[in-house]
């Protein structure tokens, strides 16, 4: 079992001054979800090499037994610290591949080329697709094969506005998660803020929020087996 994980290369919050880029426990929980059931993981990002971590989601208010033990694992870091140029992998050398969210991939992946066209022929091929709190978000240019926006028509969730107003964001961020997935007819629900919700459809799932990533890890490890 080979799983592609897709990390932001961004790491600019918006206008605020202020640093973003990945969210340390949706990349440690299916990370260590994925490993201990023997998958072999490569990490991904647009720029490749050490992607930006949010150093928020380091903070003890955010650190789990998960971030504790991908930060104690030399091997793991020594990993994320060389992640491969996204435009270099092909969806024909894995059998999934897994989103983590942070606010950063609203910026760069919800845009690039690559990481759309990589969606796309995950779908087509017939693989499952696992998107986390705001990486639901970088399916907003992704489509069918008849041109019709990926999430029209699908059970979706991801990182709520009210969410997104809690920590203060919603006029920082390019657009909100929760209204996007909407606008491009997705069938968007969600569960309490912060609390775990995972929704599937088909191929796709995605996860409301950080708690949501072991849940979504787990979720496409099923599909999998």
């Amino acid at each position: 079992m080979k799983i592609l994980m897709v990390l932001t290369s961004h790491d600019q919050l918006g206008n605020t001054g202020r640093k973003t880029g990945f969210w340390l426990e949706e990349l440690a929980a299916p990370y260590y979800a994925f490993k201990d059931a023997g998958a072999d993981i490569v990490l991904a990002s647009p720029k490749g090499g050490q992607p930006p971590l949010d150093p928020k989601s380091n903070e003890p208010d955010f650190q789990t037994e998960l971030t504790h033990r991908f930060e104690a694992d030399a091997a793991a870091k020594a990993q994320l610290a060389a992640t491969v140029r996204l435009d270099s992998v092909s969806q024909a050398d894995f059998d999934t591949v897994f989103y983590p969210g942070g606010h950063g991939p609203m910026w760069d992946l919800a845009e690039d080329k690559h990481s759309i066209a990589l969606i796309e022929s995950f779908i087509a091929a017939g693989k499952p697709v696992a998107l986390v709190c705001h990486a639901p978000g970088v399916l907003r240019h992704v489509v069918t094969s008849d041109g019709k926006p990926l999430v029209q028509g699908k059970k979706v969730t991801g990182f709520t506005n009210t969410e997104e107003a809690a920590v203060g964001l919603t006029q920082v961020v390019p657009f909100l998660v929760e209204d996007e997935l909407k606008a491009k007819g997705g069938l968007y629900s969600k569960g309490d803020d912060w609390a775990p919700y995972v929704v599937e459809d088909g191929l796709l799932i995605t996860g409301q929020n950080p708690a949501s990533s072991a849940a979504g890890a787990a979720a496409l490890l099923k599909r999998l087996a």
